[in-house]
């Protein structure tokens, strides 16, 4: 992104003090925009049409599978935005460098991306089947001075973020049984939370699985259904 281009969009953030906004691409892919930085997470293959995106600051891959990571269209969407920067789990690392993208794996540090702080959660995907074996799985916390903090935990409900303002929470996949996603709304308690990954389910399935955590996750979290594609924005 040129300078000046860069310098009007901290001026116009400054301007309008907004906080965080979120739009839900399809199925695990977000669109956070903190502090004015735009973060994109888990652009996979179940992903509605995430290749328009522009001015994108960083991409976050929180594990191999192709419906959080698509080799296919990533590469273009990455050139677009001028060798947008990627973080990743270790294992993914060297299939986004086969489809020719540099990646670098979290270490277990925080990673700082302007005012922003990106800090890995999580080391293993969850269990599927005993007789798959288990991936490497990092979730991000995402946090500014003034802003939400916010969570994506990628295919795993065990790790533990500290206290969020905003949770993204699976509805579903095989590795997940519904009193699971319900007892991870439960245990973390965030006053907000978004679901995602729901690209398995019909209508009438996503209903269920979204009155099931209405009804029975936490009673402190109010749940934002972004399904619509709207940016949801998220006052601090």
């Amino acid at each position: 992104m040129r300078l000046s281009d860069r310098l009007f969009r901290r001026c116009a953030y400054t301007a309008t003090v907004w906080g965080m906004r979120i739009t839900h691409l399809g199925h695990a892919c977000l669109l956070v925009e903190i502090a004015d930085q735009r973060i994109l997470i888990d652009p996979g293959a179940f992903a509605g049409d995430f290749l328009g995106l522009r001015d994108l600051d960083a991409i976050l891959v929180t594990h191999q599978h192709v419906d959080h990571l698509d080799p296919v269209r990533l590469p273009e969407l990455v050139r677009a935005n001028g060798e947008v920067p990627i973080w990743c789990d270790p294992q993914s690392v060297s299939i986004l460098e086969e489809v020719g993208l540099p990646a670098t794996a979290h270490d277990g540090s925080t990673v700082t991306l302007g005012e922003v702080l990106i800090e890995p959660v999580g080391e293993i995907h969850a269990l599927i089947h005993e007789d798959i074996p288990r991936i490497t799985n990092v979730g991000v916390r995402i946090s500014a001075p003034g802003e939400p903090t916010f969570f994506h935990p990628g295919d795993a409900l065990d790790a533990d973020p500290g206290e969020v303002d905003v949770l993204a929470f699976p509805l579903n996949a095989p590795w997940q049984a519904s009193r699971d996603m319900t007892g991870f709304l439960r245990r973390l308690a965030a006053p907000h939370a978004v679901p995602i990954h729901d690209a398995l389910l019909s209508l009438t399935g996503r209903n269920l699985y979204l009155k099931q955590a209405g009804d029975l996750g936490s009673k402190d979290t109010r749940i934002h259904d972004l399904a619509d594609g709207s940016p949801w924005r998220v006052e601090a």
